[in-house]
């Protein structure tokens, strides 16, 4: 099976020009990036200037700013100008043109909005299938994999957006959320606490979920002081929180940065994922190698010594971990006869998986 075409090196130089420019704005926003309005006000028969914005709380503020002069003209001037944004979504728009694949516009919102607040300069990292998406852009490939989505041919992605987070991130992901006036809402727990997924009662396909490394009190949801939204614990999600990078989330309606995990890591934290999952998600199972396959197919041509440094931190983490990645490589081989993987990810004191 192809699981992935090369794309073109104008799609290539497209993406990177993308990323350089996107990592830019990040470093060099101004007032004119700034997601609010400048307005005058006659006051006692003189005029001056407002910044009109929505803080954290959605609530509209307005921030004076000052009479006409020409620092304040200037700084008006800037914001008229649009900053970076309309540069950035002129290039997310000829990057999806030459063949880069774009999320759906919905799901970018949510990327960005996020994105806005802070929440992957705190740590936060993509972990879902829009991940695996990213990494395509990022290897200069199109997935091809059989998969679909409702509008592109790209890898497919589903309706879920799944976010992963370390302990001591603070931001207030929950008044980010709310922002977006997207009628997401918090799924109830029986303690009656509110978080971990948000759902949009019109589409219930579409949620968003955020995970968080197992602690000692267990596997229930648990809410970080600083946090404002609760998190659910999955095991292994730690590995994917090591080596993150990056990365430029795009649709025609502009430019995100998130972090991503390190491509090997998310493909080697397939295997355990699909290891893990009962029969009965046997179709999720059967993605997850598949994505495992396509990102090893590649990595073993481009960066095989990574791979190696990847699996080996996994087998040091316990046997816990080695008999998931043993499922979860028996599936792979199966897949993906051509990985040859019985002679390459190699167990302790085992030649193969075959039992």
């Amino acid at each position: 099976m192809q699981r992935f075409q090369p794309l073109s090196t104008t799609a290539q130089m497209a993406f990177a020009q993308l990323l350089d420019a996107a990592h830019g704005a990040e470093l060099s926003r101004t007032v004119a990036d700034l997601p609010g309005t400048f307005g005058r006000k006659d006051v006692n028969g003189r005029l001056y200037w407002y910044f009109q914005y929505n803080d954290v709380s959605a609530k509209k503020r307005q921030v004076f700013v000052g009479p006409p002069n020409e620092r304040v003209l200037a700084l008006v001037g800037a914001r008229k100008g649009g900053g970076s944004q309309q540069a950035l979504r002129l290039l997310a728009q000829s990057a999806e043109a030459v063949g880069n694949a774009p999320m759906l516009n919905r799901h970018f919102k949510v990327v960005r909005r996020l994105a806005d607040y802070g929440f992957f300069r705190a740590g936060a990292v993509l972990v879902g299938p829009h991940a695996f998406l990213a990494f395509g852009n990022m290897l200069g490939v199109r997935w091809q994999d059989g998969q679909r989505t409702q509008d592109g041919d790209f890898a497919h992605v589903g309706k879920a957006i799944t976010i992963a987070l370390p302990a001591d991130i603070v931001i207030d992901a929950h008044v980010a959320i709310e922002s977006l006036q997207m009628g997401l809402l918090p799924i109830e727990h029986a303690d009656r606490g509110t978080g971990a997924t948000y759902l949009d009662p019109r589409d219930p396909d579409f949620r968003i979920d955020f995970l968080t490394p197992p602690r000692r009190g267990g596997m229930t949801p648990h809410l970080p002081a600083p946090l404002g939204i609760r998190l659910q614990p999955l095991k292994f999600t730690e590995y994917l929180l090591q080596d993150v990078q990056p990365a430029a989330m795009f649709c025609g309606l502009g430019v995100a940065v998130a972090n991503v995990p390190q491509p090997a890591r998310y493909a080697l934290h397939k295997l355990i994922v699909a290891g893990e999952r009962p029969a009965s998600r046997i179709v999720k199972s059967n993605r997850d190698i598949q994505q495992s396959a396509a990102l090893l197919s590649l990595l073993k041509e481009r960066a095989e010594l990574q791979v190696d440094e990847a699996w080996q931190d996994l087998l040091r983490r316990g046997p816990d971990w080695v008999s998931r990645a043993r499922r979860g490589r028996d599936a792979l081989v199966k897949q993906a006869p051509k990985l040859d993987a019985q002679a390459w990810l190699k167990l302790p004191g085992k030649n193969s998986l075959t039992r």
